[in-house]
């Protein structure tokens, strides 16, 4: 098989996880079919042996994407030193309940202790209505006032909870106590890991009687004190005009040397150029768009996620009908 011939937009298969806060919204609100019971969230584009993504489309169809980064390397991640793995994983949270209270580590902090450190965006999707999330310590918040609230059950009043509406995002770096609250719909963008510190999980037990773990000592190490979380948030929308991959105009939903989400309201077809630092993922999250690039043609209905190789010379991007579409683009 030629090069080029490898190289296209690749759409993949979800991977469900039915942790206990999920929902129905995959089914309800993106026409998906699931599978029965709770689903929480849908890994999109994974490189984890614990829920690894399956190319759908084109003549690499059945191929892992761990396949694909160990075959084509530079081709799918673009520059710089030979990947191990994809970098980012993105995911869809739907949270039908409020979810555990956790933190992430930090770089240091995984360094020094194990683990994976993580930082994730979220952007909150149509059919959320408005909802509530909680990022962040109030000011003057040391470890041991929190530890105290964390034995009396009585954490809520020292974190900071903020509004959320569709089209805004939040970053929560690592080391920011967190919690999705009831009624969010999410895009997540994160950095490749899937370690968690639960520090609570509101009594919540499973119909058998179980409770999740929890791992207080570890969360009460890597939480930056004191109050240091304060500043996180409120909610954005984005608002700034960039310049994005081959000089086009985009709206900056997040910026950071981690990753960078723009936004894309196309009302006819858009050349895109490749990005100088790598692949790009895009997630439609408005209306249904169209992709051309790499000798194919795909259409992408609302909630879908593509990623578009780094080596892929260019492509073109629109909205498959008048009804407009509204997308997400990811970079490193």
């Amino acid at each position: 098989m030629t090069k080029e011939r490898e190289l296209y937009p690749y759409l993949f298969e979800p991977v469900y996880k039915p942790y206990p806060w999920g929902g129905d919204r995959f089914a309800r609100c993106l026409g998906r079919q699931p599978g029965s019971g709770v689903r929480a969230e849908s890994w999109e584009i994974s490189d984890r042996p614990e829920g690894m993504s399956i190319l759908r489309n084109g003549p690499l169809a059945g191929r892992s994407l761990a396949d694909l980064v160990r075959d084509l390397g530079a081709d799918l991640i673009g520059p710089g030193p030979p990947a191990e793995r994809f970098p980012l994983l993105f995911k869809l949270l739907d949270a039908r309940e409020r979810t555990s209270l956790q933190v992430h580590p930090t770089e240091d902090w995984a360094r020094s202790h194990g683990g994976e450190p993580k930082s994730e965006l979220w952007y909150s999707l149509p059919g959320a209505g408005r909802a509530r999330l909680y990022a962040g310590l109030r000011a003057g918040v040391d470890r041991g006032r929190f530890a105290a609230a964390l034995a009396e059950r009585r954490l809520e009043p020292l974190l900071q909870a903020w509004p959320i509406d569709p089209g805004e995002a939040i970053f929560i770096p690592g080391g920011c106590v967190h919690a999705i609250d009831a009624g969010c719909f999410l895009y997540e963008v994160q950095l490749n890991s899937d370690t968690t510190l639960r520090v609570h999980d509101w009594d919540r037990r499973a119909p058998d009687g179980t409770s999740r773990p929890l791992h207080i000592e570890e969360a009460l190490s890597v939480i930056r004190w004191p109050g240091g979380d304060a500043q996180v948030g409120p909610p954005r929308p984005p608002r700034r005009e960039v310049r994005g991959p081959g000089g086009g105009r985009f709206l900056e939903v997040h910026s950071s040397p981690h990753f960078r989400v723009l936004k894309l309201e196309p009302s006819g077809m858009v050349e895109i150029s490749p990005d100088e630092r790598g692949f790009q993922v895009l997630y439609v999250e408005r209306g249904g768009a169209v992709i051309e690039g790499g000798g194919r043609r795909e259409a992408l209905p609302a909630g879908t996620s593509c990623l578009v190789p780094a080596a892929l010379s260019r492509y073109a991007l629109g909205p498959i009908d008048s009804a407009g579409a509204s997308v997400l683009l990811t970079t490193r």
